[in-house]
């Protein structure tokens, strides 16, 4: 764990959670895992407080318990998943644009309340769906359930790890702490309820009240007594299957750029066919058949099987490896190499330009050149490609292999060979993209706390503006309202909010390159 990481964790803590739980977190991740008595005398924090902090870790997944053989309990943080909460806003981006605005709510509240029951996610978004919709229009809870079982069946949420029933029975003490079991049969599988209502809106749910039915007014003092139906059974959001999906883009687009466009719809359909069966952390996808292949192919997508079988034989044919054939049968058995090093050149070499990219990749397919060999091979001049060649190697992109022709290892007998350590090199990219996300952040947050008064001063105006209009308002009272808040000080709003946007963006478009390169570390260290 580098300090980098150990601070972009503790921003991103204090930002979500505040100061105490950032405290506890920070202190798990720099020591490992401790008891809970060690963290309060460690920290200088009440026991009290430990406790509602490491609850709030554990509902968000932040931080895992484990039970030792004396019976203490020790917790554990889990920095990577901290990390993962920089991703978050692409999460529910994601599921917007494939689930429209209801799966969008439905991820958002898991990620906000780490666990939910799927009633409890069904009536908070159809409440939200409802207050934005015009009046006398109302969100079906059973809408909201389809959305539900869809991302479940796509894999999107998962259920919760739970505690057996069999536990129950058993005489003995109760276990320090409970172990929490999921069976994989069941991880997807939604429970079957019958969710009957309507969402409702906060400002009139008083008139709601008073104007409801008399029969319906005691079964709603019972259904709080009785128990909830899917009572025990909670769900989180599944973030190995967004990040399946970011990487199967990133691959679509890879091969577009490369090849051509019906090049990249053929690997598209070939990730579409295999992403429920292959683990997200795979290498490889499952072998799947041409013939599989053509028949799954978008309808209205008008290409002959010989031209598939041409399509897939050039990309298994291509340096960059992206499709390998791994048999014959069926037509030729065909699988996906995730995240190649093709993947990686734009991130890698964004900053030095494309000849750069041209050298970088020539010794990458090569392994070893002397400075001589990149000339001749990359066709660029002795100068330039000798300034370019030192620059990759003072940023260690690159190495310098020596070969000497004597033990006295003398200049003019030696051989000075460039070389390629990608793994390293990613290695290094992503603490820097660590300790760039952390600075984006700290910027960010002096931003806001330097215009503190002016953003409250705003707040209030614009609270004081909706309640007037509210109360139906003249034009002449609002244009008042709005007089108090100065020119200078409405440019300075402006800045500030063009500013935080584009703090905002650089954050997103860093972690797309995090979630490049860890992905490439994870694939690579596994192919080893």
């Amino acid at each position: 764990m580098t300090q980098a990481e150990i601070k972009l964790c503790s921003l991103l803590l204090q930002e979500h959670f505040g100061e105490i739980v950032e405290k506890i977190g920070v202190h798990l991740i720099r020591t490992g895992s401790q008891p809970l008595r060690v963290i309060a005398h460690d920290t200088g924090t009440s026991l009290d407080q430990v406790k509602k902090a490491l609850c709030v870790l554990i509902q968000h997944n932040l931080v895992s318990y484990q039970v030792h053989k004396r019976g203490v309990v020790e917790y554990e943080a889990q920095c990577s998943r901290v990390l993962r909460m920089l991703r978050y806003p692409r999460y529910i981006y994601t599921t917007k644009t494939l689930y429209s605005d209801t799966g969008e709510l439905i991820v958002e509240e898991l990620l906000l309340n780490g666990k939910l029951t799927m009633s409890a996610v069904v009536k908070k978004v159809a409440d939200r769906l409802t207050e934005t919709m015009e009046d006398g229009k109302t969100m079906d809870y059973a809408e909201v359930s389809n959305t539900f079982v869809r991302l479940a069946d796509t894999h999107f949420v998962q259920r919760c790890p739970s505690v057996p029933t069999t536990e129950n029975s058993d005489p003995g003490p109760p276990p320090p702490a409970p172990t929490l079991v999921i069976n994989e049969k069941d991880m997807y599988l939604v429970p079957k309820l019958s969710l009957i209502g309507k969402g409702k809106r906060r400002r009139s749910s008083d008139e709601d009240a008073a104007g409801e039915p008399k029969a319906k007014r005691p079964k709603h003092t019972t259904d709080n007594k009785e128990p909830i139906p899917d009572d025990g059974i909670y769900w989180q959001a599944n973030l190995d299957r967004f990040h399946q999906h970011f990487r199967d883009q990133a691959i679509v687009s890879a091969v577009a750029n490369r090849m051509d466009q019906t090049s990249s719809e053929i690997v598209r359909t070939m990730l579409r066919m295999s992403e429920i069966t292959t683990s997200s952390s795979a290498p490889f996808t499952q072998p799947l058949s041409s013939n599989e292949i053509f028949r799954s192919l978008p309808v209205g997508y008008n290409i002959s099987k010989q031209v598939l079988d041409q399509y897939l034989t050039l990309l298994a044919d291509d340096p960059l490896e992206f499709v390998g054939k791994s048999g014959d049968s069926g037509g030729g058995m065909y699988v996906i190499s995730i995240l190649t090093t093709c993947h990686l050149l734009s991130s890698f070499l964004s900053r030095f330009g494309s000849r750069c990219a041209r050298i970088f990749r020539l010794v990458l397919q090569k392994k070893h050149l002397e400075q001589k060999q990149v000339e001749d091979f990359a066709m660029i001049p002795a100068k330039e490609a000798k300034d370019m060649l030192y620059k990759m190697l003072s940023e260690n992109f690159m190495s310098l292999q020596e070969i000497p022709k004597t033990p006295d290892h003398a200049p003019s007998r030696t051989f000075y060979l460039y070389t390629v350590n990608i793994l390293s090199a990613a290695r290094m990219l992503l603490h820097r993209c660590y300790k760039s996300i952390a600075n984006l952040i700290e910027r960010r947050q002096f931003e806001t706390k330097e215009n503190k008064r002016l953003l409250e001063k705003s707040q209030r105006v614009e609270a004081i503006i909706a309640s007037m209009q509210a109360t139906g308002a003249e034009e002449a009272q609002l244009q008042e309202i709005e007089e108090m808040i100065t020119a200078p000080e409405r440019q300075q709003l402006e800045t500030l909010k063009r500013n935080v946007n584009k703090l905002d963006a650089s954050e997103i478009q860093v972690d797309e390159t995090i979630f490049l390169l860890e992905s490439y570390i994870e694939c690579t260290t596994k192919r080893q």
